[in-house]
């Protein structure tokens, strides 16, 4: 997984696949050329146990990757705001690397507002994707361990250091995970191109809320979008071991308590 500027992220277009992450309403109004929208919202759905925001099952994402013309040797630039999406350009990087994906997947560093500031050209209306690509068979290598069910981290809270992403006064004050450390996911990035903290920053963000890189650290949100982007910035800035509580504060309310 590589960050890289607009100008780097110009020369690949032709050779990559590129995956908005903001919504589709948004995706509409204003994309990089040939960018194909892939939402959280269109890829998550409530299971039957009615959590909320569960992300499709692995198979379901391949098939769906697969119709994109991406397969698992695919080169991927993924992008998106850090505020639109609520962190959505973490969540599709981490679906990429539970999937096992082979090919590079690179970050667009800044997202759109760095490539609109680099005056580099948008496109608008919708882009079918699906419609154009030869559809490719993704083959899956599940990476488990980058997600962590509500029962596992119940049971183990004192292995990892669990930190809750999610708003403060609206969410964490309302109730939160035994243990969990709480940093907004909005520190994570910095500038008004929310750009993702780099190692140093990262480093020195989580020291100052007292929270211990050397465990595995949990990132876990409302249903593992904003926590994807934590996530995300983590894996980037190169640190140990982190994982993505893809069912977030909704599978936890609904196993554990």
């Amino acid at each position: 997984m590589r960050l890289i500027s607009p100008p780097e992220a110009e020369q690949l277009l032709s050779s990559v696949i590129t995956l908005d992450a903001r919504p589709r309403s948004v995706w509409t109004q204003g994309h990089i050329p040939g960018a194909c929208s892939f939402s959280w919202e269109d890829y998550t759905r409530t299971d039957t146990d009615g959590v909320k925001y569960r992300t499709l099952p692995p198979q379901e994402l391949a098939q769906a990757l697969g119709h994109l013309g991406i397969d698992a040797t695919t080169d991927v630039l993924i992008y998106a705001d850090a505020d639109t999406s609520w962190g959505g350009e973490g969540w599709a990087a981490w679906i990429l690397a539970r999937l096992g994906h082979i090919g590079t997947v690179y970050i667009l560093d800044g997202g759109i507002q760095a490539w609109q500031g680099a005056g580099l050209e948008l496109e608008t209306g919708a882009v079918n994707c699906a419609a154009a690509a030869e559809p490719r068979e993704y083959v899956l290598n599940l990476h488990e361990e980058l997600n962590i069910s509500a029962q596992t981290l119940h049971e183990n809270r004192g292995s990892y250091t669990i930190v809750d992403t999610r708003n403060y006064w609206n969410e964490w004050l309302l109730g939160h995970i035994p243990d969990a450390i709480h940093i907004n996911w909005e520190d994570f990035y910095t500038g008004e191109n929310h750009r993702p903290l780099d190692a140093e920053g990262l480093k020195r963000l989580l020291q100052q809320h007292g929270a211990d890189p050397q465990k595995p650290v949990v990132y876990y949100c409302t249903g593992g979008i904003r926590s994807g982007y934590t996530w995300l910035v983590h894996a980037l800035a190169g640190l140990p071991v982190a994982i993505n509580f893809e069912g977030g504060s909704e599978e936890w309310n609904a196993r554990i308590q």
